[in-house]
């Protein structure tokens, strides 16, 4: 349990969005990149990263948040801070597949859980990718 001024809560979110058109492009520095500018953006808005999994085409986030965070605010700086700094960077690299400077779909899907399901929402992000986890194992966080 949290505690904030006035409020006591334990709010755990599991996230997930997709790169557009599912193009394949989150792999080797661009990958490490977003792991990188993922978990800078946690620490600076005091998001707790519990699970962090990013396979080719899409993200999986187990975050931590205050009850005074907007999930909308939230998903907003995820995507719209990591899509600009990843377009600073690579812009050569993903304008082959991507064009105009969108890297995400706009939709993402996210839920809320609990302590009796965090174990489990944990496996499900470690699994994502499983049929290449013997070869590449995509786990950043646990």
């Amino acid at each position: 349990m949290k505690h904030g001024r006035g409020y006591v809560y334990d709010l755990y979110y599991h996230i997930v969005w997709c790169v557009k058109y599912r193009h394949k492009i989150l792999k080797d520095n661009i990958k490490d990149e977003l792991i990188k500018i993922i978990k800078e953006l946690c620490k600076n808005n005091n998001y707790e990263l519990v699970e962090m999994n990013i396979y080719l085409d899409h993200v999986h986030l187990l975050i931590g948040l205050s009850p005074v965070d907007k999930i909308s605010t939230v998903m907003k700086t995820l995507k719209g801070v990591s899509a600009r700094l990843l377009n600073n960077k690579y812009k050569d690299e993903i304008s082959k597949y991507l064009y105009g400077g969108h890297i995400w779909s706009p939709s993402y899907y996210i839920a809320t859980t609990s302590d009796n399901l965090m174990d489990n929402i944990k496996l499900y992000i470690e699994s994502q990718g499983n049929k290449d986890a013997k070869r590449n194992s995509n786990t950043i966080i646990s």
